[in-house]
């Protein structure tokens, strides 16, 4: 299990010079964004987990989705807060998709990515995740 309690158990501060856009100095500004997150999570990299959150749907194919953003929890899902950078986690499904559940807690199974990812120069998470599966509580 990867939950929130280790993902966003820490105090993260990113600077606007982390937030990009980086065009030149990557490896050093990389190297300063890792920093901030701590062993125990980085230890997570490339692992099988499962993880508990909120699901927003940012891709659906078909009826289903393909790709979401797991929030750590609904507030920030569906009322407008803004969630710090390590309070969500970028997913892809690697098959077909699965069902769109935004008003409960799901978990989701796969491979977990942690360090930067950066689109266009531009810091966009550190979290993301090859999503095998989901289940729904309660299910």
């Amino acid at each position: 299990s990867a939950g929130f309690d280790i993902l966003s158990g820490y105090n993260i501060e990113v600077s606007d010079e982390l937030l990009g856009p980086v065009t030149n100095n990557l490896a050093e500004v990389t190297a300063k964004t890792e920093a901030l997150i701590p062993e125990k999570v980085r230890a997570l990299n490339q692992k099988k987990v499962a993880l508990k959150g909120f699901m927003l749907p940012l891709k659906v194919e078909g009826g289903l989705v393909t790709e979401m953003l797991v929030m750590k929890d609904q507030a920030m899902c569906c009322y407008g807060t803004v969630p710090k950078i390590h309070e969500w986690v970028s997913v892809k499904m690697s098959e077909k998709g699965v069902k769109p559940l935004m008003d409960q807690a799901v978990t989701l199974m796969g491979k977990l990515h942690v360090g930067e990812m950066r689109e266009n120069g531009y810091l966009t998470g550190i979290y993301r995740m090859d999503g095998d599966k989901m289940a729904a509580e309660g299910n």
